[in-house]
């Protein structure tokens, strides 16, 4: 597929204003679909028995002399994805991206030249720097063809951890995300350095799913996936189709797990081996949490160390079935309360769950070499600070539904995202509590750029470990409570759904930090 063609074949969604299929658009989309599910199917056929080969190791570009300088090249080309040729976006012709590190204190100098046909950005999601100017601000807008220089500084006190480097230009962030676009963003920090942490063997896992035809092309989607959110159904850990990683009988293994897909979530479970959980979107437990199963909504992060305790053999990395809501074509008369147009459980005609699979996806394969000396556990990580009782609490709503004129919106307080409107405004030095109801029928991952949050409650009930998070899931019919702290970097910044579809329809707002 020519540039040109790209971008002509693209549907945008800057609007949301979707039109009805005619029979002949159906059939080809029918065509389209099942080319890249037969595709699908037959590659992970062949892997899911026996894994392809190893976990490939990523290319890492690490800060020397207190600098991270990188270069990035977003474009569209040839890549190799699976073991096939395909023609998706990447950054510097690799999916996923290279792998950037630095240390606490560190100066960023990354330099990102817009190869692609349409304006673009580089969200650091998770990173806690500045908003605004040339550090993470998601509002400016890289033109085709145009470069620019991002710098800031990691703060000193920046904590550890698995973070995370993608596109953000808004009506345009799931299409570059979903075609390719994204990579890991790794801090170096005192939990690198406790002993038992250190002693593991360390692996990336970059979870990304794709859309592509029999040709490597990727696959035009239906109006209803960006309603639902776009799923591919060539699932890859590292671009790859179920590698194989190892760890020696008594040893430790660390995995950092990343979700950098568009809409997919994933229920994680390695066979016959438990989760210790010893991180969240990036940053420390105060102590391992053990875990059967872990899940991951798009956007979030987690690191867990896995125990060389088994009889040597192969044990399947597991992605399980899991529903995230159902789809509701609208009708008239709602129910008392809704308003017009809005979607609440068990409303709407036509419910569907397109993407619950109903049964264990294959991601990984993990297997015994050597045999060492039993490595521990460590007993204790970096303590969780409890923020004090809130100053101010806030409620947001999350729904969607029909907009006359516009089709269907995705919005927070009953409001699409407008750049020119600012939603919230908070105080610097002031802690907030913001109450998160879900009251559509689809889960929605709320994500808070800038700064990190608590978990509170959810539904009433206390959260059973204090961890700090940037993303956090809002099942349908749900209320969640988080607790924010603003100390430092006063500017403008955005809060928002990270299955990116319906953040580009309108499930965002401006949140406006007063200095």
């Amino acid at each position: 597929m020519a540039l040109k063609d790209y971008q002509l074949s693209r549907l945008r969604v800057e609007s949301p204003n979707m039109r009805r299929l005619n029979r002949r658009q159906f059939l080809t989309f029918s065509a389209s679909s099942a080319s890249a599910l037969l595709l699908a199917q037959c590659v992970a056929g062949k892997s899911r028995s026996q894994p392809t080969n190893s976990l490939p190791a990523l290319k890492q570009i690490a800060s020397t002399g207190g600098l991270l300088d990188v270069s990035l090249n977003a474009g569209y080309g040839t890549v190799n994805i699976a073991g096939q040729q395909a023609y998706l976006l990447s950054y510097n012709g690799q999916i996923p991206g290279p792998t950037l590190e630095a240390k606490p204190g560190d100066s960023v100098r990354i330099r990102c030249a817009n190869n692609l046909p349409n304006p673009t950005n580089i969200h650091y999601h998770g990173l806690h720097v500045p908003p605004t100017g040339n550090a993470d601000n998601i509002f400016l807008s890289i033109a085709s063809g145009e470069t620019f220089s991002y710098e800031f500084t990691i703060p000193e006190d920046h904590p550890g951890g698995t973070f995370y480097y993608h596109p953000h230009r808004h009506g345009w962030v799931a299409d570059q995300v979903f075609g390719g676009l994204g990579g890991p963003f790794i801090i170096r920090g005192a939990l690198d350095q406790i002993p038992e942490v250190k002693a593991a063997t360390e692996e990336i896992l970059f979870l990304k799913d794709f859309a592509i035809d029999a040709d490597g092309q990727m696959s035009q989607p239906w109006h209803m996936e960006f309603m639902w959110g776009r799923e591919g159904p060539l699932v890859t850990v590292n671009g790859q189709i179920n590698p194989a990683y190892s760890i020696p009988v008594g040893g430790l293994l660390r995995l950092r797990l990343l979700n950098a897909s568009n809409a997919r979530f994933y229920r994680l479970s390695l066979e016959d081996h438990p989760l210790y959980l010893i991180a969240t979107d990036g940053v420390s437990l105060a102590e391992p949490v053990e875990l059967r199963e872990l899940l991951l909504a798009p956007g979030e992060r987690a690191d867990v160390l896995v125990r060389g305790e088994r009889e040597p053999g192969q044990y399947r990395l597991l992605d399980l079935p899991y529903s995230r809501g159902q789809m509701g074509m609208m009708g008239p008369g709602m129910g008392p309360g809704m308003g017009p147009g809005r979607m609440g459980p068990g409303m709407g005609l036509g419910m569907m769950e397109p993407f619950d699979e109903g049964t264990p996806r294959t991601l990984a394969t993990l297997t015994y070499s050597g045999r060492v000396d039993p490595l521990p556990l460590p007993q204790q990580l970096i303590p969780v600070e409890t923020l004090p009782e809130p100053q101010t609490v806030r409620r947001f709503t999350l729904n969607h539904g029909m907009a006359p004129g516009m089709g269907m919106v995705f919005w927070i307080n009953g409001k699409a995202f407008d750049h020119r409107r600012i939603d919230t405004q908070v105080s610097l030095n002031t802690v907030e509590e913001w109450e998160i109801t879900n009251t559509g029928v689809m889960d929605h991952p709320f994500h808070l750029h800038t700064n990190p949050f608590q978990i509170i409650s959810r539904n009433g009930r206390e959260s059973s470990y204090s961890t700090w998070k940037d993303t956090i899931l809002v099942r349908a019919g749900e209320v969640v409570q988080i607790r924010v702290r603003f100390t430092d970097f006063p500017g403008k910044t955005v809060y928002h759904c990270h299955i990116l579809d319906h953040e580009d329809l309108g499930m965002m707002g401006t949140l406006q930090i007063q200095g």
